[in-house]
């Protein structure tokens, strides 16, 4: 277990200090700002969808470590996947940060270490507001909050 504590932590700081896909995106398709009232989190996905493919995706914003390190690693994740690849994953990632682990957790790669903000359910909207930003945007766009 401190083993996986100590590469969550790690992940965390990484992708905090240096997060991927972070600037604007230009030219873009899909859009939409997300808001974390709790924590002050604020964060835009900017996306490029190409036929049924987001070929490119970054974000914008400010916001907590596990915001930052969250947005950063979702876009390493849903980018040159297809939109319905994209929204699994976002199911996928949902489960692991919401509900208790079942026997076999969702694959997720890198962001598996993710399901340790599960501890921390005050940490749950920081963790997943930038996924469901992304959903917004690829939805028609507009604003989502975790209120």
């Amino acid at each position: 277990m401190t083993d996986l504590r100590d590469l969550y932590q790690e992940v965390i700081i990484e992708h905090t200090r240096h997060p991927r896909n972070f600037g604007e995106l230009e030219p873009r398709t899909h859009e939409a700002d997300g808001y974390n009232p709790l924590c002050g989190d604020k964060v835009v996905i900017q996306l490029r969808v190409e036929g049924d493919r987001v070929s490119d995706v970054r974000f914008e914003g400010e916001g907590c470590s596990i915001s930052t390190a969250s947005a950063s690693l979702m876009t390493e994740a849903v980018k040159g996947r297809t939109l319905a690849e994209a929204s699994e994953l976002f199911e996928r990632f949902h489960q692991l940060v919401t509900k208790q682990p079942a026997s076999e957790p969702p694959a997720l790669g890198k962001l598996a270490v993710m399901g340790g903000v599960r501890d921390y359910p005050v940490r749950v909207k920081c963790a997943t507001l930038a996924w469901h930003t992304l959903r917004a945007a690829l939805e028609g766009g507009g604003e989502v909050t975790t209120e």
